[in-house]
Order: structure tokens, then C-alpha cells, then sequence
């Protein structure tokens, strides 16, 4: 019998890749959407790459706990994919905190509840590295929530830990995958985020200079293709993996990768961190790069290699990818 997956955010970047790997390896996909109003212009962007028969769509909204009971009705595995995602700080951190502590809970607890066999959960590396000096890490390393790490990166680490906390005793079994910065063409409206804006500013000249910050990255459809790997890969329940390259790569590299490929606004100048300083105390998008100047955060990946199976898309193709997706 097919097995029924539940992808939460099926309309947002992340996860209409996600839908549709699921139903390239043969799943029957139900996604969740806030409003259906999203459903068609979400089934049409999911369809320009993978077959839409055993598509379907339900409302639900991590801030309320109604729809998500009758979600769960024959549902095997949950891919929870839904989180907001902001570069700029929020005025009220509890507008990342809520949705992203209060709907995992929610979605785990109707899990639990409908006896769904397993949870792989959209983390990321900053759940395990901000706050921390620079190094390499692995999976045991967790952020500290204490130190000024940013309200999203904060979001994700109480998100996590509230996902650990909850299935602790349970028979649910609980995959976490932690992506760095996720890149790659979007599979369209209304997925578009904050990826695909910074890439549409960057290729068309916004930035004069390039922060001097370098971070783990990887490929929208790589994470896609490792969450959907996690739903049947017998040695990967109670584990996190790591989805990002091993080695921080610098926004000036992309920068560099993107002006070799003929897209010559992309910015050939750092910026001074004394000027990104200078820039946080007025701009928000510049506050969130503080803790991550001067910083060099390496990973250790090889557990996503050998238990996921995992063939990284090589950042060079991502970048000059997502450059010509957004430039159309």
C-alpha cells in the first residue's frame, strides 16, 4: 500500500520541493496551506516537475490547533517543513518564537495522536551553531539560546529542543535535518523567500558590497531529497543531519561564482564589518549578520553521507541556478 505523507508549508520554498520529491519517489502527498487559496497556484508551481494525481491539500495554521486532527487522517510520516523564515529582526521576537515553538508542538502532538510512524523535522544549523566560537561541529552541538544569537536562530534551537522534549518516552519516531542557508531555484509563486529575494538583489546590482560573512549552504532540492530520504532510512530514527557543506562558504565566493557566470552586478567589494556595524544600529537586515562577523563554522556531515545517502548538487550549479530562475 502507498504510504501517505503529510508536508507541512507545502506552499513555501522549501517545501513544494519537498512535495514534490515525495511524489517523484511515489508517496501520496497531502500539504498543508494556511488559506486553499494557495492550493492551485502551489499545485501548478509542484507540477512543472513532478506528477500532481496523488496531490491534495489541507487548511491548517500552526497558530491554531484547528485542521490539524483531520490532517493527520492516514497519514504514515510527517515531514514538517513549515517555519517562518526572516533575516531582518522582528520588532517582537514571539512573531518567529510563537509560530515556530507553538506550531511544532502542535503539529507533533496531532502526530502522536493519529499514531503517525514517524516525524522528520525541518531544523537548521543555526539550532546547533550561533552563539558558539569558531570550529567544527557536529551533531551533538546545540545553540546557545542565552548568548544574542538572533531571534530565528533562537526560534529553531526552542523549536528543536521542544520536538526532542515531546517524543522523549513516545513510540513516534523523530528525524531531524538541519539545513545551512538553503539556495536554489524556487519552483515559483507563492513560494518566493527570503533566499530568493537576497539572490534577485544580489544579481541585480542592490548590493554594492558583499558582507564578509561565510556560512554552510545547500541546495533546496538536496534538503528535499534527504528529508525524503529520512522517511525511510531504517538507522535514521532519534538522529539529527547535518544539511550543509562541510565548509563555510563566504557571500563574496557566490558573489565571485555569479560574475563568472555573466551576471556583472553581482557586488566585487566586502564590506567593512566596522560598516556593517555602523549600518545594524538603523537596519535590520544588517543587525542579523552581527553574530555571524568574524565567525568561521565548519560541519561535520558525514553521517548525512553515509545513513541519507546524500550526492550534493555543487554550490557553483546552485548559485548560477537560482542567478537564472530569478533573473527571468
Amino acid at each position: 500500500m502507498t504510504q501517505k505523507v503529510l508536508v507541512t508549508g507545502v506552499s513555501g520554498y522549501l517545501g513544494q520541493w519537498v512535495a514534490a520529491e515525495a511524489l517523484l519517489q511515489g508517496f501520496d502527498v497531502v500539504g498543508t496551506v494556511r488559506s486553499l487559496a494557495k492550493a492551485d497556484a502551489s499545485r501548478a508551481a509542484i507540477g512543472t516537475v513532478a506528477p500532481v494525481e496523488h496531490l491534495s491539500f489541507v487548511e491548517a495554521d500552526l497558530l491554531d490547533d484547528a485542521g490539524w486532527e483531520a490532517a493527520m487522517i492516514g497519514v504514515n510520516v510527517v515531514l514538517h517543513v513549515a517555519s517562518p523564515f526572516f533575516v531582518a529582526e522582528p520588532k517582537d521576537e514571539n512573531e518567529l518564537i510563537a509560530p515556530a515553538v507553538g506550531g511544532t508542538t502542535r503539529v507533533l502532538k496531532a502526530a502522536m495522536n493519529a499514531g503517525v510512524e514517524r516525524v522528520v523535522l525541518t531544523s537548521s544549523i543555526v539550532a546547533m551553531t550561533s552563539g558558539k566560537p569558531s570550529g567544527t561541529y557536529d551533531t551533538s552541538a546545540w545553540s546557545d539560546v542565552t548568548a544574542p544569537i538572533g531571534t530565528y536562530a533562537k526560534s529553531k534551537t526552542l523549536a528543536e529542543r521542544a520536538a526532542w522534549d515531546l517524543v522523549k518516552g513516545s513510540s513516534m519516531e523523530l528525524v531531524v535535518v538541519c539545513p545551512g542557508f538553503i539556495l536554489g531555484p524556487s519552483l515559483g509563486a507563492p513560494a518566493d523567500g527570503q533566499s530568493v529575494s537576497m539572490m534577485r538583489d544580489i544579481v541585480g546590482g542592490k548590493f554594492p558590497m558583499i558582507p564578509d560573512v561565510a556560512m554552510g549552504m545547500v541546495d533546496v532540492r538536496d534538503v528535499a531529497r534527504l528529508e525524503v530520504a529520512a522517511i525511510s532510512a531504517p538507522g535514521a530514527a532519534g538522529r539529527r543531519f547535518v544539511a550543509a557543506s562541510a565548509q563555510p562558504v563566504a557571500l563574496s565566493q557566490l558573489a565571485s561564482v555569479l560574475r563568472a557566470a555573466g551576471y556583472t552586478k553581482a557586488p566585487a567589494r566586502k564590506a567593512p564589518n566596522f560598516a556593517i556595524k555602523l549600518m545594524s544600529l538603523f537596519d535590520k537586515d544588517a543587525k542579523s549578520l552581527l553574530p555571524q562577523l568574524g565567525v568561521t563554522i565548519a560541519y561535520d556531515n558525514h553521517e548525512t553521507f553515509e545513513e541519507l545517502g546524500w550526492q550534493p548538487t555543487p554550490l557553483e550549479v546552485t548559485f548560477v541556478e537560482m542567478a537564472a530562475a530569478v533573473a527571468k
